[in-house]
């Protein structure tokens, strides 16, 4: 399962956003550090086709595809020099898949500002500054490594050398990892370091009650920045389109807080009171799943009907892998159908019948949305 790891300055409204995605009790204080240790909670990706496959295979048991979300305690600035308790806390960004950034945008006199004045895009480049520091740091300790390995002659290490040379570079000048290297080889190559900057980012602007639709304009300075460090180009670059360059989620954790304790009418009623179309929760767990650039694949057998997680560019034998060992050990083949021509069909017989379900080989590329029945050979005992 992938783990999200949610980051932030102090009182930013990190527990509370964990809170409400987890419908868990992290607990919340306005005073930095009340999260010390990491509290963790499971999300169900939202997932509408998984709800018409069920309307088609009418399962016993229906099982969504998660992710797990890390409430990570709040950086402070010189936190990648210990300061606060930084190094634990930096500690614990190394161990998930991405970050969702929660930055404040909300007033509130009786929670406390760390800086003492409201500035997300500040706020922002703080605790981005504080993991390209940790990361310069590791990147100049390899370096000094492979520059003494380099005296061999080795070719591979002057490689490394190199690459150590112009990732130091970019990080002097402020700029990720993320945005620095250029191919998956640059990136197998220093996937060890497990470098900071190098994860996937979401941002998620705490609107707070006090203005959820952004009169200000703090989650718009928001966007501009984010896609203007990556360089977005795209029409949807940073804005709230989870398939935009940069998702920017504007999300007011306190009210998404209220809205769990009313049901779906009562809630629908009370956004529509706030001038807001949705709940933000939905848009960031779907933002946190796609910036890792995963799919889902179908499963439905006997009494359950599931939804699975692999990369693109997974294929048929590593997605059986997913499911069971012995599975992938005894790959046959696949049997596939696409998730709308599944429902367009109205049932397995009939998607059969009119040829849409095809056999694949173990080098098939999944596509998102297929569902598959594998063919497998039971292990001998």
């Amino acid at each position: 399962m992938v783990r999200i790891g949610i980051v932030g300055l102090p009182n930013a409204g990190k527990s509370t956003l964990f809170n409400a995605l987890t419908c868990g009790a992290a607990q919340v204080a306005s005073y930095p550090f009340t999260t010390i240790d990491p509290n963790v909670g499971v999300v169900p990706v939202p997932d509408d086709r998984l709800d018409a496959i069920a309307r088609i295979t009418r399962p016993e048991k229906l099982t969504p595809t998660a992710v797990e979300f890390v409430d990570i305690a709040g950086l402070v600035k010189g936190a990648s020099r210990g300061e606060g308790l930084g190094n634990r806390f930096l500690g614990h960004i190394r161990e998930v898949d991405a970050i969702a950034h929660v930055v404040r945008c909300f007033e509130d006199p009786d929670v406390p500002h760390v800086s003492g004045e409201l500035d997300p895009v500040r706020d922002a480049e703080t605790v981005e500054l504080e993991l390209i520091l940790a990361d310069l740091e590791t990147v100049e300790k390899r370096r000094e490594k492979t520059a003494r390995m380099q005296k061999g002659g080795n070719r591979q290490y002057e490689e490394e050398t190199a690459l150590m040379d112009r990732l130091k570079d970019e990080l002097g000048r402020g700029r990720p990892v993320r945005l620095a290297l250029t191919s998956e080889e640059e990136r197998a190559h220093v996937a060890d370091l497990f470098l900071l900057t190098m994860k996937p980012v979401i941002y998620v602007a705490n609107t707070g009650e006090d203005d959820p639709c952004d009169a200000a304009g703090r989650v718009s300075a928001l966007s501009r920045w984010a896609a203007d460090r990556a360089g977005c180009t795209d029409d949807r670059a940073g804005s709230a389109d989870p398939a935009g360059c940069v998702p920017v989620i504007p999300v007011s954790a306190r009210i998404e807080s209220e809205l769990l304790g009313l049901d779906r009418s009562e809630a629908a009623e009370y956004l529509r009171e706030l001038g807001m179309e949705s709940s933000g929760l939905g848009r960031v767990v779907l933002a946190a799943y796609r910036v890792l650039d995963l799919i889902t694949f179908y499963t439905t057998k006997g009494p359950e009907t599931r939804a699975w997680t692999v990369r693109r560019g997974a294929t048929a034998y590593e997605a059986a892998g997913k499911i069971h060992r012995d599975i992938q050990r005894g790959f046959i083949k696949a049997e596939v159908v696409r998730h709308d021509d599944l429902a367009a069909a109205g049932s397995f017989a009939e998607a059969r019948e009119k040829g849409l379900l095809r056999l694949e080989g173990r080098d098939y590329v999944v596509e998102d949305g297929d569902i598959i029945l594998f063919r497998f050979s039971e292990p001998s005992r």
